[in-house]
């Protein structure tokens, strides 16, 4: 197995994995700051509209392309208009905000962007249907997005020149992508399945052409765990409620080639905590302590590879939520640290 200590973040970690609620940047990063102290995130803010959702940002960030928002969504257009304007003025407001609050930060700070797979079976072609449709816009996708992260990373290295930047490339749709399941326009019929090689590539490439830490979130059924290692990715972000006893060699494999996990263990608002409490840290990481068993690895090598997370993004609770969700990761981060074997741990 792969030293953890090469990961990027100390053991005992936690983070949100972006979307937060509200709309004011400056007092949101504060919180994260405040409870996300061992890796620290750039929130996203999708209450202040379109343009600060995942693929409004996602269209923020591509070089060379411009996107509209039209009633069915996001539209590749042949030039830029005011919703792509809008999007990216509010990405600017947010790096100066970055910069203000924690410009002398120091230490692994996590930027998200929509990986090139969501954004082609999310974003329309001009005649209609999703850009997935088209090898060739989607290809085009993918190398505008790689271009527009490596300049998003310069930027931020420049804002904040003692962060260790961590990309997170978020990726719902890519087990759909994979399963041709993406609708066609009409919604009668579904867009081929993308082949497993070509997903891979196109992955590999945005996280290389980025140069930072490249870290894969997906919060669905189906998470590609072997196709995301192969491409390069440092560490896998998941919603632990999804995971299995069938995934076990895949999480083995990855975490024996030294990919790190963010397991999403904390309830977003709104949907159902099993009998968990956000205040009951123990029973947390009870599924992160039996995942270890099950794969044989030594208990004292799981603060340092896994990082805790909430399910997923927190856009849809309340303030007093998120805070508090974001604590509770943190809360549970420490119990790891501290008793990563717990109660009965040598019981196999």
């Amino acid at each position: 197995m792969t030293d953890s200590a090469q990961l990027p973040w100390p053991p005992g970690a936690s983070t949100g994995i972006g979307s937060m609620p509200g709309e004011d940047p400056c007092a949101t990063l504060r919180l994260v700051l405040d409870e996300c102290p061992d890796l620290p995130f750039l929130p996203e803010l999708p209450a202040r509209g379109p343009g600060s959702g995942l693929v409004g940002r996602g269209a923020a960030l591509l070089a060379g392309l411009a996107v509209d928002l039209q009633p069915s969504g996001w539209r590749l257009v042949d030039r830029p208009g005011r919703d792509l304007r809008r999007a990216r003025e509010l990405l600017s407001r947010d790096l100066d905000v970055l910069e203000e609050v924690a410009g002398d930060y120091t230490g692994p700070l996590k930027v998200q962007a929509a990986g090139p797979w969501t954004l082609a079976a999310t974003v329309e072609l001009n005649r209609g249907d999703k850009a997935l449709a088209d090898p060739g816009a989607t290809r085009d996708l993918g190398e505008s997005l790689a271009e527009g992260l490596r300049l998003h990373v310069a930027d931020l290295r420049r804002r904040v020149p003692g962060a260790t930047v961590l990309l997170q490339l978020d990726e719902p749709a890519l087990p759909v992508v994979l399963l041709g399941r993406v609708p066609t326009a009409s919604g009668f019929g579904a867009l081929p399945a993308a082949e497993e090689r070509m997903a891979e590539a196109v992955v590999a490439h945005v996280i290389a052409s980025a140069g930072a830490i490249g870290v894969v979130h997906c919060c669905a059924r189906g998470v590609p765990i072997g196709l995301l290692q192969r491409a390069g990715a440092r560490a896998i972000s998941l919603d632990t409620s999804f995971v299995s006893p069938a995934d076990d060699d895949a999480f083995g494999e990855a975490v024996e080639a030294g990919v790190g996990l963010l397991l999403g263990l904390v309830p977003t608002a709104g949907r159902p905590s099993s009998g968990k409490s956000l205040s009951d840290p123990e029973a947390t990481v009870a599924p992160v302590r039996s995942l270890w068993r099950r794969l044989g690895f030594a208990p004292d090598t799981l603060p340092g590879t896994v990082v805790v997370t909430p399910a997923c993004g927190l856009a849809g609770a309340t303030p007093a939520y998120a805070r508090a969700a974001l604590a509770s990761c943190r809360a549970a981060a420490h119990v790891l640290a501290q008793d990563p074997e717990g109660p009965g741990g040598s019981r196999g």
